[in-house]
């Protein structure tokens, strides 16, 4: 059922969705309480759009479906590290990381060891879970600034999330602007070569900032003293990864393993269902400290479900670009755009779908297809990572335990790129009007 909105109504569910979602992570409310309002508007736009109240609720529980494999990752997210420390395999891990890892190329190790495990597995939190808890715990040991580490092992793995040929999000922005997995590539290189030179440059620097304040380990580690069972858990997960299994086997077998080991070690079971439950101090994790976001994924869900069934903001999109005709104009009206849609959509699938469907007719007829998709990969594909109640950004801070706000200013892969893409098509812009300039004189 296609239903025009009147622009009044879109941009009173925009500004209600927003403010309340802000006021949430500003006041550290809940985010299921700041994001009800913007949803409540949505099911009365329903409603008095005509649509049955039972088609309402319909659609709403529809949209919780889609995203049940997100909040079934973020609950066995929530179980992984306390199980993992109990097996004594994070202790392990660490002190694997302290005898590798010089502390004095720290930074720069985290983000280059991310971004090739991301090239290779194509997904952001299968990187940061892989590869994300022993390096952020070998960073509290030396004690380096853990913000930081966070924001070069995330930059890393948005490298792969946002580039590989591997990753589903990198697929899917392919097939919405018609342009194959090859020539994407191609069209993204400039930025995103730029993109990691700057971060190699930043956390080089600041590698040599905090080289004389590391703190060296005090002991070299027997490698004949390691405990083979311990290695099991991140194994089991690093291989279904790699592999491509489901995510959610991955996470769960991992789980289990480690349980068992826990079990073998000595731990009961009470010790274990407590941890499971609560967390560990220091360290995380628990379904305590995670049901409010499972239920402000649940909520999320819902909310998209009915935004895209009733065609909310697709005529204002169309509209958008009507009467530009200019390379630099456009790129910053498609990145202002898309980022609205990340806002109020919460996820990065639908800002792909929703940006890439309306813009493509009107970049494929004034630029090309594959500057859609170098405009599109450098703002569409990595907002996600930056909006706090992103279902994205949430499952990463939740992996590296840090908050968005904190590791943003050091994730410098997020926000480069962005800026990187506008002078590429100022540059362009300009180029083409020197041309046009010089053949009319």
């Amino acid at each position: 059922m296609m239903v025009k909105f009147s622009f009044k109504h879109v941009l009173f569910l925009l500004l209600i969705t927003i403010v309340g979602v802000i006021w949430s992570v500003i006041d550290h409310q809940p985010l299921v309480i700041g994001f009800l309002p913007g949803y409540l508007v949505l099911f009365f736009l329903s409603l008095k759009s005509k649509f049955p109240i039972r088609k309402s609720i319909k659609i709403s529980l529809l949209g919780v479906h889609k995203t049940r494999i997100v909040i079934i990752i973020l609950l066995l997210v929530s179980f992984l590290l306390p199980s993992w420390y109990l097996s004594g395999t994070i202790e392990q891990m660490v002190q694997m990381a302290l005898d590798l890892f010089h502390p004095h190329h720290f930074f720069i190790l985290s983000f280059v060891i991310s971004m090739i495990f991301s090239m290779l597995i194509g997904t952001t939190i299968g990187t940061l879970s892989a590869i994300g808890v022993p390096i952020l715990g070998t960073a509290a040991v030396l004690h380096l600034p853990i913000p930081i580490v966070a924001g070069a092992l995330v930059s890393g793995a948005f490298v792969g999330d946002r580039t590989s040929p591997f990753s589903s999000a990198h697929q899917l922005l392919s097939h919405t602007v018609e342009v194959p997995v090859k020539r994407q590539w191609k069209a993204m290189f400039i930025t995103t070569i730029t993109a990691i030179l700057v971060c190699l440059c930043f956390y080089g620097v600041v590698d040599i900032s905090f080289s004389s304040r590391a703190s060296l380990p005090s002991s070299h580690l027997d490698w004949n003293k390691l405990s083979l069972a311990k290695f099991i858990p991140p194994i089991i997960l690093i291989v279904f990864v790699l592999f491509r299994l489901s995510i959610i086997y991955a996470f769960l077998s991992s789980i289990l393993s480690a349980a068992v080991i826990s079990f073998v070690n000595g731990a009961s079971l009470t010790k274990l269902a407590g941890a499971l439950w609560n967390g560990i101090d220091g360290l995380g994790g628990g379904f305590i400290h995670m049901y409010q976001l499972l239920l402000f994924l649940a909520l999320a869900g819902a909310y998209n479900g009915l935004l895209e069934e009733m065609n909310v903001i697709q005529p204002y999109l169309d509209k958008w670009l009507e009467s530009s005709h200019n390379l630099l104009i456009d790129t910053l009206k498609t990145i202002s755009a898309t980022l609205i849609i990340t806002l109020i959509a919460a996820n990065q699938t639908l800002p792909i779908i929703l940006t890439g469907r309306s813009f493509l007719p009107h970049w494929s007829h004034y630029y090309g297809k594959e500057e859609l998709a170098r405009v599109m990969g450098d703002s569409t594909m990595l907002f996600p990572g930056i909006v706090p109640w992103s279902v994205l950004t949430i499952m990463c801070s939740t992996i590296v335990g840090i908050p968005l706000l904190e590791y943003l200013p050091y994730a410098l892969f997020l926000w480069v790129l962005p800026l990187a893409t506008i002078v590429i098509s100022f540059g362009r812009e300009w180029r083409k009007s020197e041309k046009h300039h010089t053949a009319s004189a």
